[in-house]
C-alpha cells in the first residue's frame, strides 16, 4: 500500500470529500494528472472530467467535476470545483436532455462564442454521463 495524504474537495455549495487518500487522478488544462503522497506543490486549473480517487481502504471511486482549481500543498491537497457529483448522484436523464440540447445550439449557433459555451456544456454532459455509468 502506498503513503496516504489528505484530499479535500470543495464546491461552493458543500464539502464534497474530505479524507485519507492513497492517490488522485484528474483532468487539468494541459492534461491529465496522477497526485500521490509527496507531490510537490503547485496549482493548476482542472478541467470538467471524471475525477478518480484511490481511498485509504484501497477502494477506487470516482466523481464528475466541473472546472476549478487544484492545489497540492505539503499538508494537504485541495480541488477547488463549481460541482462535484458522486455517480449515484447524477439524474441520467437530464444529463441526456442536456447532451442533446447542446448539439442542438452547436448546429444553430452562429456566433462562435454561442459555438464555444454549447461544446462547453457538451464536454460536462459527456462527462457525466460517462460518471453516471461508474455506478458501482
Amino acid at each position: 500500500m502506498l503513503p496516504l495524504f489528505n484530499f479535500e474537495v470543495h464546491t461552493p455549495f458543500r464539502l464534497f470529500y474530505s479524507g485519507r487518500v492513497e492517490s488522485v487522478s484528474l483532468a487539468l488544462a494541459d492534461g491529465d494528472i496522477g497526485i500521490y503522497a509527496n507531490h510537490s506543490p503547485f496549482s493548476a486549473p482542472a478541467r470538467s472530467s471524471i475525477l478518480r480517487l484511490k481511498d485509504e481502504k484501497g477502494v477506487m471511486r470516482f466523481a464528475f467535476i466541473t472546472d476549478g482549481i487544484l492545489e497540492v500543498k505539503e499538508h494537504k491537497t485541495v480541488l477547488m470545483v463549481d460541482t462535484a457529483e458522486w455517480p449515484e448522484e447524477i439524474d441520467t436523464e437530464r444529463a441526456l436532455a442536456a447532451k442533446k440540447a447542446s448539439e442542438e445550439k452547436i448546429e444553430s449557433a452562429q456566433m462562435k462564442f454561442e459555438i464555444d459555451k454549447a461544446k462547453a456544456r457538451l464536454r460536462r454532459s459527456e462527462m457525466r454521463l460517462k460518471a453516471a455509468a461508474l455506478k458501482t
